[in-house]
């Protein structure tokens, strides 16, 4: 058996914070089993969101001072995290911060300078993990998947719902290929319209449950262009922008009807993709679920409705870290020379080995 003892990093497009994962990963015989040893969330301050917020925005030179600067604040905090626990690391994972992500302009960028963190940590760091696969024609994205596959392979579906929802699940038509590939924004949606009232977000869900659905606008969401698209597909906020999602929110309706109305449509979208998958096999049964959406008690209820499978929520720490911990695995996996990037669930030409490696 061999075991890494690795830090995963991960900041998402809810844009809450960073989240940090001190992870045991051993692997027997490609077999892989982890234990989330030490976690923590490190927030944002307004500041610094508004600095991520507004970085695509930036002159070249404003870019690579935020893209360096982000590098040495996670830098920071890591280091902080290592002492303040004492740990022994052998590498760390950073997955950054994404600014850009347009695969059809072969562009990715997620900040957060790699030698920055290894020299505040005086450990090695293992980050841009997405730019290989763009260089081979993929999405660059996801890359939890293979994560999905080797830590969590019991279960049928992986579903995890962040500022975007995600899925992957094995290909019964080819056993050696996974699917997967981000079906709807969902904090993304859900937060934007929270903030419209001074809330971080809807919490438990409460104002959706008190609104009704808005037809028009359940129609016009349903109605976005993306959702035609077949796996693999990846959704970044340029193409939120591009379908001007955001702008369907500024009518009169009141804020707990569009709450009820965005959330029905998660669930909707959800439930579409898992019932065409359970029309080609019927033996797809078990979805485990993760994210900072499972604290929505309301969207819960909405995707247990629109989906006939049985929904596993683990607790709360993996909810919150899971994919933390996949990044330390992806990490590990390329520190290791091994693939770590799925062309089935990104469309490249080829399985690819991603990251850049600070020693």
């Amino acid at each position: 058996m061999k075991t890494y003892y690795v830090i995963g990093t991960m900041s998402g497009t809810s844009m809450d914070g960073v989240d940090i994962a001190y992870v045991k990963l051993s692997e027997e015989n490609n077999h892989w089993t982890y234990e989330l040893m030490e976690c923590k969330t490190v927030l944002y301050t307004d500041q610094m969101k508004e600095l991520l917020s507004t970085a695509d925005q930036k002159r070249a030179n404003g870019f690579a001072i935020v893209h360096s600067d982000y590098g040495r604040f996670l830098g920071k905090i890591i280091k902080y995290f290592i002492e303040e626990n004492r740990l022994k690391v052998d590498f760390i994972s950073s997955h950054g911060h994404t600014i850009f992500h347009q695969p059809s302009k072969k562009l990715t960028v997620q900040i957060g300078n790699g030698a920055a963190i290894s020299a505040f940590c005086n450990v090695p760091v293992v980050c841009n993990f997405r730019t290989m696969d763009i260089a081979l024609g993929g999405q660059g994205a996801p890359l939890v998947p293979i994560g999905d596959r080797y830590l969590f392979g019991e279960y049928d579906y992986c579903l995890n719902l962040g500022g975007i929802a995600n899925i992957s699940f094995e290909n019964n038509k080819k056993p050696s290929e996974r699917i997967a590939g981000d079906i709807v924004p969902v904090n993304m949606m859900l937060n934007h319209l929270a903030q419209q009232v001074g809330m971080a977000h809807d919490t438990d869900g409460e104002l959706a449950r008190k609104g009704t659905i808005d037809a028009t606008l359940l129609h016009k969401l349903n109605a976005l262009k993306y959702y035609d698209k077949p796996f693999p597909k990846s959704l970044g906020k340029e193409l939120v922008k591009e379908e001007h999602l955001l702008e369907l929110f500024t009518s009169k309706i009141n804020l707990e009807d569009k709450m009820r109305t965005v959330c029905e449509h998660i669930a909707f979208q959800i439930g579409k993709v898992i019932l065409k998958e359970q029309n080609e096999s019927q033996s797809l049964k078990k979805m485990f679920v993760t994210g900072g959406g499972t604290f929505n008690k309301f969207l819960m209820e909405l995707i247990r409705e629109k989906c006939s499978v049985e929904i596993i929520i683990p607790d709360e720490n993996v909810v919150k870290f899971k994919e933390a911990i996949i990044f330390a695995l992806l990490g590990t996996l390329r520190m290791r020379g091994e693939i770590n990037c799925l062309k089935s669930v990104t469309g490249a030409s080829r399985d690819c080995i991603g990251g850049a490696v600070y020693l």
